[in-house]
């Protein structure tokens, strides 16, 4: 298909990324982004950039990635609760400053021909083209204007600010503080020989009893909450090694989760976070942008007009997002409530976090880290780490024994028998999330029950969501907990049963 004239509004990775590609695709087309903002008038500190997304990136277009790697900082990762860390050898992570990424990118869009114009609010009704990209970001004023997109956002109960520091952390690291008035959990990263981007999270009690709801309404949209910045690098002296916190229009937010019934109404598309957002813990917006990008590119390549280019971008690229968002809600949700895990060991806790979505399994992680895994895996078994690890890890770890209030099971599959004792509670769970309101009701349901066995639908998504369920009843109500899983998911099972989700598994036929 030949484009004339296409208009990108937005001048972010994303957009920056699908005018260069388009641009490669239709060398004669008058590509123009147009970028309300200064080219150099960026918030934020480090992109991270995973080994899949660099592949994405790589197949699409080496040449800007060799800019983007040559220009990026490699890092490995590390968890650290009290005095124990565990590490994670990723030599393939890397991270590199924001501001460096738009002008790495705003030059390679330069360099293929791309017109880029700053200072500049166009609205996509006003742009006379054959295709408006809108890539202007979660508070898209193209998906505002435009009720068919039919734009829904949620937002989530945890509070989250973005900051940094001026020396580059010896590797990312996941480290909770608990202070007088609760736990803050940092995720932090370096990104630059002398930078790292810490994003420190927490819950609404917590934020409010260290009077942060106060310093969130004094602090204006352009400045840095200053009383925040300081108490948390306080609270986080030892990792930040005495150094300080650096803002940037740092103030606490809510997550909000964007999702649109449709990406795109006539000529004009919707591209990255103005199309859907997904919690930072599993990507970066950034990385969504650009491989959103990739597909709009291959799809007008091969499309015979503008409309049917943008229906089949929809048909193969919605799939992936939403798969995406499904796995970081319930990674949200983990986060919001990792202060209950922090009796774990460490190891066994680094287990939890890898596998705490869905997308990690047991078995990939213990192949990919088997030092930390197995470490972890011995941790519930009961076992030094020193015993070698087992052929069949799920197998090894349905099989180990169990002691709870005093009772004693030979392995982790659930006694049809226990299904029929009184004292246990049988719920059939048929929930979106095991956080919404139908979810607590089932939990205030089971607080006086000795033991809870939860049934219902055997495909994985319940199946999962009935695990994190079970996880919340055991922390909260001390109930002996057992999860129906079909076979197809033990191993999905056997995650749990290492991250103390549940107690027992019962296999349903």
């Amino acid at each position: 298909m030949r484009l004339d004239r296409v208009a990108v509004v937005g001048g972010g990775p994303g957009g920056l990324y699908a005018a260069r590609l388009l641009k490669l695709s239709n060398p004669d087309a008058d590509i123009t982004v147009y970028e309300q903002s200064s080219p150099d008038a960026t918030f934020g500190f480090g992109v991270g950039l995973a080994s899949r997304t660099q592949r994405n990136l790589r197949e699409a277009d080496a040449t800007s990635l060799d800019a983007i790697v040559a220009a990026a900082y490699s890092h490995e990762m590390s968890m650290q609760v009290g005095d124990r860390t565990a590490g994670l050898a990723h030599g393939d992570l890397l991270a590199i400053a924001r501001t460096r990424l738009l002008t790495i990118l705003q030059d390679q869009a330069r360099a293929a021909g791309v017109r880029l114009e700053f200072g500049v609010r166009r609205a996509a009704s006003d742009l006379d083209v054959d295709l408006v990209i809108a890539s202007d970001g979660i508070n898209s004023a193209t998906r505002t204007a435009e009720p068919r997109f039919g734009a829904d956002i949620t937002t989530g109960r945890g509070l989250y600010l973005w900051c940094g520091t001026d020396f580059a952390l010896p590797s990312a690291i996941f480290v909770p503080v608990t202070t007088e008035h609760g736990t803050f959990v940092a995720h932090a990263y370096p990104y630059a020989p002398d930078r790292s981007t810490f994003l420190i999270e927490t819950d609404g009690e917590t934020w409010r009893r260290a009077g942060f709801d106060i310093s969130t309404n004094a602090t204006d949209l352009a400045d840095s909450d200053e009383v925040s910045l300081r108490y948390l690098e306080t609270a986080f002296a030892e990792t930040l090694q005495q150094h300080g916190l650096i803002g940037n229009r740092t103030r606490w937010l809510q997550f909000r989760t964007v999702t649109c019934r449709r990406w795109s109404t006539g000529n004009v598309v919707l591209l990255g976070d103005a199309a859907h957002t997904a919690h930072y813990s599993i990507g970066s917006g950034t990385k969504l942008a650009m491989e959103d990008a990739i597909a709009l590119d291959a799809t007008l390549s091969a499309a015979t007009t503008v409309d049917d280019a943008l229906a089949e971008y929809e048909r193969i690229r919605r799939p992936a997002v939403e798969h995406l968002q499904q796995i970081a809600k319930r990674s949200e949700h983990w986060w919001e409530s990792f202060p209950q895990r922090m009796d774990l060991p460490v190891e066994q806790l680094m287990v939890a976090y890898m596998t705490r979505a869905g997308k990690v399994g047991l078995g990939r992680f213990l192949e990919s880290a088997p030092e930390v895994a197995w470490a972890g895996i011995a941790a519930y078994g009961g076992v030094d780490a020193g015993f070698e690890a087992p052929v069949d890890v799920v197998d090894w770890v349905l099989n180990r024994p169990l002691e709870h209030g005093g009772r004693r099971f030979d392995d982790r599959t659930a006694p049809p028998s226990l299904r029929d004792e009184a004292t246990t509670t049988v719920l059939s769970v048929d929930v979106e999330s095991a956080w919404d309101e139908k979810a607590t009701a089932l939990v205030d349901e089971v607080r006086a029950s000795a033991a809870v066995w939860l049934t219902g639908p055997d495909d994985r998504a319940h199946v999962l969501t009935r695990i994190d369920l079970a996880e919340r009843m055991l922390r909260s109500t001390g109930a002996l907990m057992t999860v129906d899983v079909p076979a197809a998911c033990l191993p999905d099972a056997a995650a749990g049963l290492v991250s103390v989700r549940t107690h027992l598994v019962s296999v349903t036929s």
